[in-house]
């Protein structure tokens, strides 16, 4: 199995998708809404009855609509052996409850670890329906097993944020269900290392993980509590670095440091106090 480093710079094939309230809510449900306290302040991304508000769309959802297949070819490899290793989602505009999206994939980079590789992705999303720019996703894939092909060993260009050595100025704490990702995966990740224990052990783990794009989920809730006042037309973007993996029914606390420029960085740990989610960064709509 080889990786393909003539894919970088690369466009796939545009991909469109539709979606409904349903697949909205059951997305919150997914990533946590509601677990606390079904008629708290997670109301809103899970019921279209909340008070004058309606359903709104946690802006993370943005992820999903985003991904799917890889539409490069990026050589071969052993989907047991992949992990997500960055994820970056910048918002254009407040996501619709219903609509249709239309998606494509660059090879972004790829890049020599020796004996793995990161693959990065960039999505462009627009709206199919208004013909206007909706979000960008970026991420990269960390690939055990396909390294030495010799290119560049990292990304300068994307220093990751900094996190401050003081008191975060914001904590929130979830704790996840035993049976998460089970939930998330209706939403339509159906990778089975968060399902099937003899895969999951093939990827080295006792049992299957959460999805890393859950906990980014969850981490996107606080954030948006905690730096939104829980409205989805003030989240601007977020960013970071996948650290540690996360099993169904541990607790995540998400801490924010609030920075000069308006932005916030921010990390998550499980209860242990084990980073799971680091160098991460938000910032505000404009």
């Amino acid at each position: 199995m080889a990786l393909n480093p003539d894919a970088v710079g690369k466009t796939g094939p545009p991909v469109e998708r539709t979606w409904t309230d349903r697949d909205v809510m059951l997305y919150a449900l997914g990533v946590g809404a509601g677990a606390d306290d079904p008629l708290g302040p997670d109301l809103a991304l899970t019921t279209e009855n909340s008070k004058d508000i309606g359903l709104q769309v946690l802006p993370t959802y943005a992820i999903l609509l985003g991904q799917g297949r890889i539409t490069v070819d990026i050589g071969e490899f052993d989907p047991a052996m992949l992990v997500h290793g960055e994820q970056e989602i910048e918002l254009h505009a407040p996501l619709p409850v219903t609509g249709t999206v239309r998606t494509t994939m660059r090879v972004a980079g790829m890049y020599d670890k020796g004996k793995a590789a990161v693959v990065a992705l960039e999505v462009t999303a627009v709206d199919a329906d208004a013909d206007k720019p909706l979000f960008t996703s970026r991420m990269s894939l960390f690939i055990r097993g396909v390294g030495g092909f010799g290119d560049d060993r990292g990304d300068p260009a994307r220093p990751p944020q900094e996190i401050p050595e003081r008191e975060p100025d914001a904590v929130v704490t979830y704790t996840t269900r035993h049976d998460q990702a089970l939930l998330y995966r209706l939403s339509g990740d159906r990778n089975p290392l968060h399902s099937d224990p003899a895969f999951a052990a093939r990827a080295g783990f006792d049992r299957p993980i959460l999805h890393g794009l859950c906990t980014y989920g969850y981490t996107g809730r606080a954030l948006l509590a905690a730096r939104c006042d829980g409205d989805p037309s003030r989240f601007g973007s977020m960013a970071g670095r996948f650290s540690r993996p996360v099993f169904p029914g541990d607790a995540l606390t998400v801490k924010v440091w609030d920075l000069d420029d308006g932005a916030a960085a921010f990390r998550t740990e499980n209860q242990a106090g084990d980073i799971v989610l680091d160098r991460g960064r938000f910032t505000p709509a404009r």
